[in-house]
Order: structure tokens, then C-alpha cells, then sequence
């Protein structure tokens, strides 16, 4: 098995020990990511900008790799309430439109004080 660090300066350097994603022959494994706006390096003001950031920065990573949305098979994401529940399912709608990968959603507190929600994906591509 080839495993290979991805790293793209289009989506937030990690802040800790670990990679934006690795690539493991046909699986690519992407970490956790915030609601970090890559062009103030800063978490976004309110929940739905941070939500839209999160799966922008996750585009950005995916496609460095050489992977598309209909790529991800398995979204875990982690909401800090379940208050935004609603507004999340309407940002991941637009994200993936009639992609439907697997997904679960959990309530949790993301590692930084003000992030309101983290996501991490597997993406699979059989070239």
C-alpha cells in the first residue's frame, strides 16, 4: 500500500501534529477541518459561513488530490448544537447536491473555542 501526505495552500494549514489528508492507493482520508476563511486565516463570523468554509476547504483538498465531490463516500460531521442541525443539512445540500454519501452527525465541542462545527471525509476513486 502507497501512502502519500496531501497538502494544498488553498485550504488551512493544520494547527497540531497531524495531515490535511492522506492518500492510501484508491482511499484518500481527509482530517477534520473548521470553519477556517482561508484568506484571513480566521474562523468565520456565525455558524453558516463557518459550515460553507468547511466544505469549501475540503473541495480545495479533495481536488489537490485529484478527487471530486462524487468522490466522498463517508462525511462525519460534528456540530457543537443541535440548534444547527437545519442550517448545516441545507449547506451540505448545496455542497453535494444529488451526491449522497453515507454520512453521521454528531454533537460535539470542536477543538477550538469558537468553531462550531468540524467535518471530515473518505473519498474513494477507482482510476
Amino acid at each position: 500500500m502507497v501512502k502519500e501526505v496531501v497538502y494544498t495552500e488553498k485550504a488551512p494549514k493544520p494547527v497540531a501534529s497531524y495531515s490535511q489528508a492522506i492518500k492510501c492507493d484508491k482511499l484518500l482520508f481527509v482530517s477534520g477541518q473548521l470553519g477556517v476563511d482561508i484568506s484571513t486565516g480566521k474562523l468565520a463570523e456565525g455558524f453558516e459561513e463557518q459550515a460553507k468554509n468547511v466544505f469549501l476547504n475540503i473541495q480545495e483538498i479533495i481536488k489537490s488530490a485529484g478527487y471530486e465531490i462524487e468522490d466522498i463516500v463517508r462525511v462525519t460531521i460534528y456540530l457543537k448544537s443541535p440548534e444547527y442541525f437545519k442550517t448545516m443539512n441545507r449547506v451540505y445540500e448545496e455542497f453535494f447536491k444529488n451526491h449522497k454519501p453515507t454520512r453521521t452527525t454528531v454533537i460535539a465541542s470542536p477543538p477550538i473555542e469558537d468553531a462550531l462545527i468540524e467535518v471530515d471525509v473518505i473519498a474513494y476513486r477507482d482510476d
